[in-house]
């Protein structure tokens, strides 16, 4: 992928990437995150996170993948523990007290000591929420976090985050396909096709019907709804000449 000036994202704020299957969406979060190779420049707060070390820009960038890795046989609390301690905190009782206040906040204490194998598939997603957390970054890159929750869930999780992320001052980009989400809890959009950056700004100014015929060959409205929300209304697919 081809990104020439990527668009300054201001502490505290949700910007949210969006595009097509394939666009480049995860592979711009790996590259942020040290598991791609990328050349350029990625400034976080002024230091160049492609000039760092894999375990030095661990310590400043968390990215959370679609899934997390089958085949860990640990509790939910303990995997959360492992965590904690590999980014520098401690297991003690205040810890413990983060911990169990964002399992809390998510909704999950009850899960606290059941394993992750025995997870679904949405409570293993909203475990690794908890775990990316935790380890208080300063640049939160997630890859589709709502992708297996259900409506109420993917609300009560953005709200959680935009909470977090403005306590924390930090920059959190969000992948997320639905573009509905992108408009009720974005503060910036940046729209990719074919690898490169072909719009960015505020959602109402990037998701229009135009960028939606363009991009995902649909027909579609952007409408306000009951609540003054911008939302999308798509009304079908533009047939192929």
């Amino acid at each position: 992928m081809q990104i020439s000036t990527f668009p300054y994202c201001r502490a505290g704020k949700l910007p949210f990437c969006w595009g097509p299957n394939g666009c480049g969406k995860s592979t711009l979060l790996r590259s942020l995150a040290g598991l791609n190779n990328a050349d350029g420049e990625a400034l976080l707060d002024g230091e160049d996170l492609m000039s760092l070390s894999f375990a030095e820009r661990a310590q400043k960038v968390v990215f959370l993948p679609q899934s997390l890795p089958q085949g860990v046989h640990l509790h939910v609390l303990e995997s959360i523990i492992v965590v904690l301690r590999a980014s520098g905190g401690r297991d003690n009782a205040q810890g413990r007290s983060q911990i169990l206040a964002i399992l809390e906040q998510l909704g999950i204490t009850h899960l606290a000591l059941q394993y992750l194998d025995q997870l679904s598939g949405g409570q293993r997603q909203l475990v690794g929420l908890a775990q990316s957390l935790i380890r208080r970054p300063e640049l939160l890159l997630l890859d589709e976090p709502l992708s297996a929750l259900d409506l109420n869930y993917q609300f009560h999780v953005m709200d959680l985050v935009r909470r977090d992320t403005q306590a924390q001052n930090r920059v959190t980009i969000v992948v997320a396909h639905d573009i509905n989400v992108a408009l009720r809890h974005g503060d910036h959009v940046l729209m990719l096709k074919d690898g490169r950056l072909v719009a960015s700004g505020a959602p109402e100014t990037v998701i229009t019907a135009e960028r939606l015929a363009e991009v995902y060959r649909v027909r579609g409205r952007v409408e306000r709804c009951s609540q003054g929300k911008l939302q999308v209304v798509l009304d079908g697919v533009i047939a192929v000449a």
